[in-house]
């Protein structure tokens, strides 16, 4: 069985990891996720999660010093949907052969063309004004509610791009100017291409009632997947596979991360709402599926790891436990995937895949029922260890709490399995020692030399 799975899953992942535009797709989001982590340390300092912090630091710097910091934040969180333009489409170009900055800058301009530049007025309460218009560009649209459309734009827009390029449909300067003049001019045409296609694609949609592309993809496409995925169901799904695929050896978020974005934009959308003070739409955003489902990498292994250094016998795996134990506190797990190992592990696997579900479930009903609260959205480092991660990202301790409840579980789930590998390794290197210790006696006196 474990043969016809292979056989049927090493083909998909590799399909999924070598397709260009789901290579773009994750790269797009990657190069993003700097500009997000350091956005959300500054927003953490202004929202530090311990009492009369605003009051202390307005002692000292004024009452104005959250002004200073939520700028930045709100330079990198309001930006989400223009970043992931820029982001996608520069990893379009690389993936597909062509100028890279050209690329981000083509997805860029077709992600303006689409967007709406009229806007009704709202007053200084926020209310909108009935009759008055505004001009400009909304963060409604550069913001989370613009992610769908700009991944839109950069894959059809510098594919378009990529097209014309190698077609040769450009101006050839003549030898002798400069390379930046001669690759401004190379540009020139598909980038009037792709340009006059979001031109009529802009004219085209002014005729719906939608009256934009931008509006037509948040109500048709964004809305209905952004409440898809919030459900236990689809993260139950991407957690299971995640699990299910290193169990193959194939990294699995690698693998699921390049189809299963949608978290991507719950995570903008629910930062968003805890900047403005706003209640916390979503459950499942990325903080919550990295510090509630995983401790210690996939499969939940931090426990399992204690585990090793604490309860077992074999020497292999109590060395490999105390190799293990520090880069597992930091969601680092691939020693004990490949070392253990993991992979193709059938003892092993049953709590791999168990662990992290459970997990996912339990915390899905803890903050539902508001035993833990939602995470705010705040992008930390993956590597944030337990119990600081809980916290930083929820606001609150009785998350990093419900964190170490969670572990003391998880290795109750590993226990009976690891003990049962425990054994066959213990017995395996008692045999090992055994045979070690019967030295074969080394004679030369049957050796002729007339046989060579």
């Amino acid at each position: 069985m474990m043969d016809k799975l292979e056989k049927l899953l090493m083909p998909m992942a590799d399909i999924l990891t070598k397709n260009r535009v789901l290579i773009a797709i994750r790269d797009g989001f990657l190069i993003t996720t700097p500009l997000l982590i350091v956005g959300s340390i500054f927003l953490l300092i202004a929202n530090f999660p311990i009492p009369g912090w605003e009051e202390a630091i307005s002692s000292v710097l004024g009452p104005d010093w959250t002004g200073w910091f939520t700028a930045v934040s709100k330079a990198s969180f309001n930006c989400t949907g223009l970043l992931t333009a820029l982001g996608t489409g520069y990893a379009m170009a690389r993936e597909f052969g062509g100028d890279k900055i050209q690329g981000a800058a083509v997805a860029a301009v077709a992600f303006f063309i689409l967007m709406p530049t009229t806007h009704i007025a709202s007053d200084a309460d926020g209310n909108l004004v009935e009759g008055a218009t505004v001009a400009g560009l909304s963060f409604d649209y550069i913001g989370p509610d613009g992610i769908f459309m700009a991944l839109i734009c950069a894959i059809l827009g510098v594919w378009l791009f990529c097209f014309a390029y190698k077609k040769g449909w450009t101006i050839k300067m003549p030898k002798g100017v400069p390379p930046a003049v001669t690759d401004s001019f190379a540009a020139l045409v598909p980038s009037a291409m792709v340009m006059a296609a979001a031109f009529l694609i802009r004219i085209l949609f002014s005729f719906t009632e939608f009256g934009t592309m931008q509006d037509f993809v948040v109500a048709i496409l964004q809305t209905p997947l952004q409440g898809l995925g919030d459900t236990l169901g689809a993260n139950a799904l991407y957690t299971f596979m995640c699990s299910f695929l290193w169990f193959f050896g194939i990294n699995g978020p690698a693998v699921c991360n390049s189809v299963y974005f949608i978290g991507n934009v719950l995570t903008a959308q629910q930062l968003l709402a805890f900047e403005a003070g706003k209640e916390l739409p979503y459950i499942f955003t990325n903080p919550f599926s990295n510090f509630f489902t995983n401790f210690g990498g996939g499969g939940s292994t931090l426990g399992l790891v204690i585990l090793m250094c604490t309860v077992c016998k074999s020497q292999r795996i109590k060395q490999l436990g105390r190799l293990s134990i520090v880069p597992g506190f930091f969601g680092i797990n691939e020693p004990i995937i490949f070392g253990l190992p993991v992979v193709l592990n059938p003892i092993i696997a049953i709590p791999f895949i168990l662990a992290p579900m459970l997990n996912l479930t339990l915390s899905y009903f803890a903050t539902l029922w508001e035993i833990i609260p939602k995470t705010t959205g705040v992008n930390l480092p993956w590597t944030t260890p337990i119990g600081f991660s809980g916290w930083l990202s929820t606001g609150s301790w009785t998350a990093s709490v419900w964190q170490l409840f969670l572990l003391v579980l998880n290795m109750l789930i590993y226990f009976p399995f690891l003990k049962t590998l425990d054994k066959k390794y213990l017995q395996d290197e008692a045999n090992a020692e055994a045979a070690g210790g019967e030295e074969e006696d080394i004679s030369f006196d049957d050796l002729d030399l007339d046989d060579l």
